[in-house]
């Protein structure tokens, strides 16, 4: 597959402070790739920088194989950026809305009419066509929102935490439409705190830190990095201390925690862990309603490589 974006020791510098240090990455073609990283990590420098909307102080960054510079605007045509906060008229409607801003690229009218009704169709706005912004929930004002941004159907689209604040419903057509939108060739570059998303649509994901990548890969490669095992989950509405002391001291066990009748076991590698676990509850007789296993999640990978702190 060929590159559709190319970042090259790009580094970013606010007087003493490294936004970006020497940061290297590309996007293929067709696929999505998760920019992840917690606040302040550089996720947004980056992206601003691959739009050319900052000026860098060292490396190059290609798109579509062109040096992307403030002016590219032929090479601007080409991509789709929706940004976190809604940018879109109140005084018009919703189609009105769409048809504007694909208006800034596609000057053939008829073309144009097809792109927007194709745009409607995919974030699921057939029935709000004539709605102002002010009348629409805020699901479908961030739906709205996507459909302005790639409207003009770009090749490359960077979508900057789109499912912030929206209800389950609003969220699942989100992702069914940027499913389609990757089926349909489209390259997408998607930056988001939620990660069962991720998981969902990435076909490969960068983990930023402190402006460099401190872990890149497909999913399943990632949780490949994390040093917990497995983690199990019991509902007991009774444990004495003397039970979650012993389970501590268990071979492969990496922490105990035992709150509001939950206790979750951490492990480390090993074999047999639930099967060990099952038969002490069962020799201690200590009664549970439920058990279950589950292996690491992407969530517990990302916390494991950028640490637990809070951010600002």
């Amino acid at each position: 597959m060929k590159n559709v974006v190319e970042v090259k020791k790009l580094t970013k510098e606010y007087k003493e402070l490294k936004a970006v240090n020497d940061l290297s990455f590309e996007v293929k073609e067709g696929e999505i790739l998760g920019l992840l990283g917690p606040n302040g990590s550089g996720k947004s420098t980056t992206i601003n920088c691959i739009l050319s909307l900052l000026n860098f102080s060292e490396g190059s960054i290609k798109i579509f194989g062109q040096e992307m510079e403030p002016d590219a605007y032929k090479l601007k045509e080409k991509i789709g950026v929706v940004f976190q906060d809604v940018a879109v008229f109140e005084e018009l409607t919703v189609i009105e809305n769409i048809d504007y801003f694909c208006g800034l690229y596609i000057q053939d009218k008829g073309l144009r009419k097809r792109y927007v009704e194709d745009a409607i169709q995919l974030v699921g706005l057939e029935e709000f066509k004539k709605f102002y912004p002010k009348q629409l929930s805020g699901g479908l004002l961030r739906r709205l929102n996507i459909a302005c941004g790639v409207a003009h159907k770009p090749k490359l689209i960077i979508l900057d935490e789109p499912t912030v604040a929206v209800d389950p419903q609003s969220r699942n057509n989100i992702l069914d439409g940027i499913k389609t939108l990757r089926d349909q060739g489209t390259t997408i570059i998607y930056t988001t705190h939620y990660m069962e998303e991720v998981e969902i649509l990435c076909d490969r994901v960068i983990i930023l830190d402190r402006g460099q990548i401190i872990a890149s890969g497909t999913i399943d490669e990632l949780k490949k990095l994390a040093k917990l095992e497995e983690k199990v989950t019991v509902e007991v509405m009774e444990l004495d201390s003397k039970y979650i002391k012993e389970i501590g001291e268990f071979k492969n066990v990496e922490d105990v925690t035992y709150h509001e009748g939950i206790l979750l076991i951490t492990y480390k590698k090993g074999k047999n862990n639930l099967v060990e676990l099952m038969d002490y509850l069962k020799n201690a007789k200590i009664q549970y309603n439920k058990i279950f296993s589950e292996r690491p999640t992407l969530n517990d990978v990302f916390l494991e490589l950028t640490g637990k702190e809070l951010r600002d």
